[in-house]
């Protein structure tokens, strides 16, 4: 199991989200709204869970949860207007971003990520010069005591995961895109905290950063991540 990347952007990436909880709340509602196109049961449809529950972390009113989701299945105002878009993007020092939007208006999306991307060191990228550089996978964040990272990565080594990694209190657990429900299944039930369970575009090669150039990156994740439309910002940055 690889133990290289310190994937400091995602963690940190993960404190702005958490500390923006407010703003956050249109982006979950068009996810929510994403997911339930699959169907509207949280309990069959295990994207539209993992949507909800990411919902209610953040306190969202079960009334919007509800309105999200029957935007989503085509019975509510503003149903299918909301669209998903991939932007791929180069950072400072040579970084690679594949941007994911959730939006109601292309045009505003492309336009404001466009202005951040240049405004904060990086320029758009056409599709296809960087998401070869990644895969799509199953992303499983677990917190725990510090002396019980042994004990997580001997559970997800079990479960049969491609890679995982701790710092601290925090483990990362990579899977392949179709056993991340089996795989975030079994920490729970083994008496694990699962804070986060996502599909996110995962590197192959990390790519390194002088401290200069990872904080003007962490600084364009920011404000990425200030725009309503923007989800998720995924980088090949160890």
């Amino acid at each position: 199991m690889s133990g290289h990347s310190k994937w400091a952007t995602t963690k940190h990436q993960k404190a702005v989200t958490d500390a923006r909880r407010g703003a956050a709340f249109t982006k979950i509602a068009n996810m929510i709204t994403i997911a339930a196109r699959e169907g509207g049961d949280p309990e069959f449809n295990f994207k539209l869970r993992l949507a909800v529950e990411k919902a209610k972390a953040t306190s969202m009113p079960k009334d919007n949860i509800e309105r999200a989701i029957t935007r989503g299945t085509g019975k509510g105002d503003g149903a299918n207007k909301v669209e998903e878009l991939t932007y791929e993007a180069y950072g400072p020092g040579g970084s690679a971003l594949i941007i994911t939007a959730l939006t109601d208006n292309k045009l505003r999306a492309f336009t404001d990520i466009r202005s951040t991307v240049n405004k904060f060191g990086g320029r758009m990228a056409e599709a296809g010069s960087v998401s070869y550089m990644f895969d799509k996978k199953g992303q499983i964040i677990v917190s725990h005591k510090p002396e019980q990272s042994d004990d997580v990565q001997l559970a997800a080594i079990d479960l049969g995961v491609d890679d995982v990694d701790t710092e601290g209190e925090l483990t990362r657990i990579i899977t392949s895109s179709h056993d991340l429900q089996k795989v975030r299944q079994g920490l729970i039930d083994g008496g694990f905290t699962v804070d986060e369970a996502d599909l996110k575009w995962i590197c192959k090669i990390p790519h390194e950063l002088s401290d200069e150039d990872h904080v003007k990156l962490d600084r364009l994740i920011d404000n990425l991540d200030l725009l309503d439309d923007v989800t998720t910002i995924d980088t090949n940055v160890a």
